[in-house]
């Protein structure tokens, strides 16, 4: 609990405050801001390596961006304007991006010359050793290593000359770790899984295993099953049942529903359904404003809540409809509600530079989501168009006219699934956004922004910073 917070808060009873009407206060610290932790919840069963999520928007997220979120350490959530079939296939493709597992491995045959294997190589530009070997019958028959290579006898000119008869298999199926076992134990660098037929059906390379069990790169985000970890949204109400099924089928970690309005009975009840039927998913739940609304989904199971209603760059849900609430005070109001419970809070908007990530931290978010942000980016998949000499990404908002039109899940976000095209009431805008280049970058700046902030309000976590963050109104001359 941070007293100090409350205290500041109290004064503004029915006042509004954004980013932009606070500063951070300098405190003693003991460490460098190198020796900072930006390790955070996700959830209430999730962690993340940087408290750092991508909007859900079909200008900003898809699998590229999620896998880029992922390595970086924290997540992508996958955007509902796909088709149920496509975004599960985004989900797959980040889940696969770092399994260890080569799916479609080069094969070569028996009686292949040893000259033509060396051949394929080069051809193919392959830097790897240690092949397959099938029979006539696509059977694997024996395994082919660089040793295997370089010790040739002399007259040998067919693989079956010199192969490793018998290799080490196991069966399809086999976890990562188990892979990682089995062949150190057999002191093997590769070991091709093999269906019952006796075909080859992928191949794990010691290699790339070691490094992820090994955990070689601590940044990455990933599962239990060393994958990277991904979000997807969907809809509230009963109409998303299949696409939630697609995706927990494709391995999703985590379920976003996702609407303009959470505090709402179709976002309740899908939320209740999906704590239910996949106790092993866990739920964000949003966008709220209010501590009612995060106590009530909090109440219907949810492990996250998202805050925001009005504060992106290109949402006009506070011109067209005149509600919302200023970001920090719906941060704080959803926080406070929120203590003693594991529920996160996860900041959704407003965020232009780096100096208000802390600030939204210290107001109570565990993580906040970047949209614009990250909309300017190589991974995104915005359109990249040149104009005035200069690169630009296209950016829109969820509830875009354009977005209205082009996707259902952008009309169930905003509540407009049965209206005529002609009827449509956008609450957001199209813009475009310079060229950033790739996500590695801004999360490099981003993150150094924080662990400054860190380092000047003398907090060594996240946690810490949500404890002992300190506020000065800025006023209109200090904000200049």
């Amino acid at each position: 609990m941070n007293k100090y917070l409350d205290k500041f808060m109290e004064t503004f009873p029915f006042e509004g405050l954004t980013y932009d009407d606070v500063t951070l206060v300098t405190q003693y610290a003991d460490f460098l801001p190198d020796e900072a932790s930006l390790e955070t919840k996700l959830t209430s069963r999730i962690k993340m390596k940087i408290p750092f999520m991508s909007a859900a928007m079909d200008t900003v997220t898809e699998a590229p961006m999620a896998i880029a979120m992922a390595l970086a350490g924290g997540i992508g959530v996958i955007h509902k304007n796909l088709e149920e079939d496509d975004q599960a296939a985004e989900v797959r493709k980040v889940k696969n991006y770092l399994n260890g597992l080569i799916s479609s491995p080069v094969c070569f045959h028996a009686d292949d010359d040893i000259s033509f294997l060396r051949s394929e190589k080069r051809r193919m530009g392959l830097k790897f050793n240690g092949f397959p070997v099938l029979d006539s019958k696509e059977r694997l028959v024996g395994m082919i290593t660089s040793s295997d290579m370089r010790f040739a006898p002399m007259d040998a000119m067919k693989l079956r000359d010199v192969m490793q008869k018998a290799p080490i298999t196991a069966a399809p199926g086999t976890s990562l770790k188990k892979a990682y076992d089995l062949m150190r134990t057999a002191k093997v660098g590769k070991l091709p899984l093999v269906d019952k037929a006796g075909r080859v059906v992928g191949l794990y390379s010691f290699t790339d295993v070691q490094r992820l069990v090994e955990n070689k790169n601590p940044t990455y985000n990933c599962d239990d099953e060393f994958r990277l970890m991904v979000s997807a949204s969907v809809s509230g109400g009963k109409g998303d049942i299949t696409r939630l099924e697609k995706l927990v089928e494709a391995g999703v970690d985590v379920v976003v529903v996702d609407s303009a309005h959470g505090h709402s009975k179709g976002i309740m009840d899908m939320t209740k359904y999906i704590v239910r039927h996949f106790p092993d998913i866990d739920v964000i739940a949003g966008n709220i404003a209010t501590g009612e609304a995060a106590l009530a989904l909090a109440k219907c199971g949810a492990h996250a809540v998202k805050v925001g209603i009005g504060p992106g760059s290109i949402c006009t849900t506070r011109v067209v409809c005149g509600v919302g609430i200023p970001q920090l005070t719906a941060v704080y109001s959803a926080s406070k509600a929120l203590r003693g419970s594991d529920v996160a809070v996860i900041a959704d908007g407003g965020i232009k530079l780096s100096g208000d990530v802390p600030k939204a931290i210290a107001a109570g978010a565990d993580s906040v989501m970047l949209g614009s942000v990250l909309a300017g980016t190589e991974e995104s998949p915005g359109e990249k168009i040149y104009q005035n000499g200069r690169q630009y990404v296209v950016y829109r908002g969820m509830g875009s006219m354009a977005a209205l039109k082009n996707g259902k899940g952008s009309r169930a976000r905003y509540f407009q699934d049965n209206e005529a095209e002609d009827d449509l009431v956008p609450q957001g805008i199209e813009g475009m956004v310079p060229f950033s280049g790739p996500v590695k970058g801004i999360m490099t700046q981003f993150c150094g922004g924080l662990r400054a902030s860190l380092g000047y309000c003398g907090a060594k976590t996240v946690k810490e910073l949500q404890e002992r963050g300190r506020f000065y109104r800025v006023t209109a001359a200090g904000l200049r």
